[in-house]
């Protein structure tokens, strides 16, 4: 009865629920999320590829998101363009090196809102051991629970970088500079934290 008081109290002073939101951790789902890129090829059509194996966590506050963070890993071995012998050089070490830099990622330095549910997220991306600085610009989707009651987010992320800038190879002439990436990812509310 109390926390019925309480929330009348609080609607009736026009402060909206979600202002009582605290920081909750989300842990990435890998079966649920990819990494998905763009470049030209011959500067005549795109190539698409993707990587799976994204993990990492999300910590966000609904009613404040400069309070949230990010920290991913994207397993750069599970490059896919559907091409076995693309993905072999992908894999070298003309392109990722994946035998020394088998990880990518990103870790959150800033967040800011950007209109309803959409956010822009500064932070650093590390690809075949080079940091750089990258803003993502994200829509996230609303908490829905599933069909276990676990409640899960869902986030689509976007940058576009230049592959040079990471020491990412690649004859010029071949493989164009510039990288479109759309980054899909769903998380887990994670219930101990």
């Amino acid at each position: 009865m109390k926390l019925r008081a309480f929330l009348g109290l609080v609607l009736a002073a026009g402060i909206p629920v979600s202002a009582l939101a605290e920081t909750t951790t989300w842990a990435i789902d890998p079966n649920h999320s990819a990494a998905h890129f763009t470049v030209r090829h011959l500067m005549v059509s795109n190539v698409r590829g993707e990587f799976g194996g994204v993990r990492g966590s999300v910590a966000f506050d609904d009613a404040d998101p400069a309070k949230a963070s990010i920290d991913a890993t994207i397993d750069a071995t599970t490059v896919n363009t559907r091409v076995q012998a693309r993905d072999r050089d992908l894999k070298g070490p003309d392109f990722f090196d994946v035998g020394k830099y088998p990880a990518i990622t990103f870790r959150s330095t800033s967040v800011r809102a950007a209109g309803e549910n959409r956010f822009a997220v500064d932070g650093e991306l590390t690809i075949h051991g080079v940091t750089r600085p990258v803003t993502l610009q994200v829509e996230s989707a609303p908490p829905v629970r599933d069909a276990k009651g676990n409640e899960r987010r869902g986030a689509e992320a976007t940058t576009t970088l230049s592959r040079k800038d990471f020491g990412v190879g690649g004859a010029p002439a071949m493989v164009g500079d510039e990288v479109r990436i759309t980054i899909d990812l769903e998380a887990v509310r994670d219930a101990r934290r």
